[in-house]
């Protein structure tokens, strides 16, 4: 990919998914977001202007917060951000950086009956990405705007609680669109420090979307349906920590694994029906079987499926990987019915021979990682140590 140098920035365009690298001094000095667009040097929320008459805004995200996971969907152009209110004491628009305050108006202009989105500036959003030469470095993930084409006004800015310490505080979840535009020019850049407007720099869909609040996303189809296994284990030592502790809890027990599973993938869609789990009534390879709801909720249908659970060693407690091979997930394809679909889920990884063939063939199979289970259970509030383990010790409870 494209990586552009730290003394280089001033005069950089903004590419999709080029990389920018931060400056090697150790300080605040190295942040590259601020030789791109002067908007100060720390913070998720940056900002010109002031806050009656923005310039534009920047979102920026680490995406390594276990409380507020930042996501962005590359395949649909959906951005979720969280709000800069993240611990107790503080009321929702009290911030130092006054980034729930830019939110709420926002999307206040979003949805307003007279001039709906006047008063929206260019978003641009960051994300980190350390480079050999820069712990500071991010990568551009694109322009964006507020509100998506399918959540409404009670949708797409939600104030949240959530409880740390046994202290109640909310915060905001937000939903952006990323535009279908690959490249920002410098000059446009310059005219919007300048606040030159109407300029003949500006993207053309951002245009429209200003006129006529037509949502062109940024969407991408995967060239790749073939996860490897990294891509199916944790990204960092809280997650791989909180992994640990899922596998070392069932290894014992691992029949009671087909709980967690099932219960996993309920967790996914609130559509979802599990209607039994097996505990070994029923021949190898399911584990639990259930339904999802389709259509109008007046007159549904029901697909259903069939659960197999394998609480394999991710490569914890000093133990190599065990992976999904093709013994086990050939056994789930074959006990699956006409017209139902599988769902195999593991606290390790999916070999990729066994991947490959899935894919290849087109059988009817989701693959639930060791990742996946820990980022469904963390946007569930299972996020801390001690949660997981009250949490699995409540649900969850070892025959002695």
């Amino acid at each position: 990919m494209k990586i552009y140098p730290f003394d280089k920035l001033s005069n950089c365009d903004l590419i999709i998914d080029a990389v920018y690298e931060g400056g090697k001094k150790g300080n605040v000095g190295d942040d590259p977001i601020n030789k791109l667009l002067p908007v100060g040097n720390q913070g998720g929320f940056r900002y010109a202007g002031s806050l009656n008459n923005l310039k534009y805004v920047i979102l920026y995200t680490s995406g390594e917060n276990i409380d507020w996971p930042d996501t962005i969907d590359t395949e649909t152009g959906i951005f979720q951000y969280y709000g800069d209110n993240k611990k107790p004491g503080h009321e929702l628009h009290d911030t130092k950086k006054n980034g729930n305050t830019i939110l709420k108006n926002l999307f206040e202009s979003l949805h307003s009956q007279e001039s709906p989105r006047v008063n929206i500036p260019p978003i641009f959003i960051f994300k980190k990405y350390p480079t050999q030469n820069s712990n500071r470095s991010v990568q551009f993930k694109g322009l964006c705007v507020p509100g998506t084409i399918d959540k409404n006004q009670l949708e797409d800015l939600v104030a949240i609680w959530k409880t740390t310490d046994g202290l109640r505080f909310q915060n905001y979840s937000a939903f952006f669109t990323i535009l279908n535009i690959a490249k920002i020019s410098r000059t446009w850049l310059e005219n919007l420090n300048d606040r030159i407007i109407d300029s003949q720099e500006e993207p053309i869909v951002l245009n429209k979307w200003k006129k006529n609040g037509k949502y062109i996303p940024l969407t991408s189809q995967r060239t790749i349906s073939i996860r490897t296994i990294n891509e199916q284990l944790p990204e960092n030592k809280i997650e791989w920590k909180l992994l640990e502790i899922i596998y070392e809890y069932f290894s014992s027990d691992p029949t009671l694994f087909e709980y967690l599973a099932a219960e996993i993938y309920r967790m996914t869609d609130s559509k979802i029906i599990i209607d039994e789990v097996t505990r070994g009534t029923i021949d190898g390879g399911r584990d639990a079987i259930g339904r999802i709801k389709l259509g109008l909720n007046d007159d549904p249908i029901f697909a259903e499926f069939a659960i197999e659970a394998k609480c394999y060693n991710p490569g914890v407690l000093d133990k190599k990987i065990n992976t999904v091979g093709v013994k086990e997930v050939s056994r789930l394809i074959s006990r699956i019915r006409n017209r139902q679909f599988g769902i195999l889920v593991t606290t390790s990884a999916v070999a990729k021979q066994a991947y490959d063939e899935v894919r290849t063939d087109g059988h009817p199979i989701i693959f639930l990682s060791g990742k996946d289970i820990v980022k469904i259970l963390i946007e569930k509030g299972v996020n801390t140590i001690p949660t997981l383990k009250e949490y699995l010790k409540e649900n969850y409870k070892k025959s002695t």
